[in-house]
């Protein structure tokens, strides 16, 4: 069963930007590619070899316009083991979007909340369900995409027995 959790995060000292309830801009300037809630945590490894999930599926549809999540440089667009990939490097960091049927080129130079491709309908490893995987790395240090949104997965108590 998942937990769907939302990732859209309010700024209560900011008044409301014009486009409305589908604004994505967090409290780090960073916002989410796609409105969907989280279908699946990041569960980073403690070691870089060990199993994990070094990101985080955020619910989405077939063909739902993905936007690139900070300002950066598009360093990748195609496709890697059969899944459409849009790389987006902002800086020291850089953003992972899969799958992603892209709409840019490398060396396009992005805003944050511009359209970088639409959610592809192959690929994604959520089984039936469609969603959009966000990963981000420093180097070789992958990172918690919720952390740039200004928070992290809540934790869960599960009832004792």
């Amino acid at each position: 069963m998942a937990v769907l959790l939302p990732v859209t995060v309010a700024v209560a000292t900011e008044p409301a930007p014009p486009d409305g309830p589908t604004t994505r801009t967090s409290v780090a300037g960073w916002r989410a590619p796609v409105p969907g809630a989280v279908a699946a945590p990041a569960d980073l490894p403690a070691q870089r070899w060990l199993p994990g999930h070094r990101g985080v599926d955020l619910a989405s549809t077939a063909g739902e316009p993905v936007v690139s999540p900070a300002a950066g440089t598009v360093t990748f667009a195609g496709p890697v083991a059969g899944r459409p990939l849009v790389v987006v490097t902002h800086g020291e960091l850089r953003s992972t979007l899969e799958p992603v049927d892209a709409t840019v080129v490398v060396g396009t130079v992005v805003a944050a909340g511009q359209v970088v491709g639409t959610t592809g309908a192959v690929g994604s490893h959520c089984g039936p369900a469609v969603c959009l995987h966000w990963g981000v790395r420093r180097g070789e240090t992958y990172l918690d995409p919720l952390t740039l949104l200004g928070r992290s997965a809540p934790i869960v108590l599960l009832p004792l027995g």
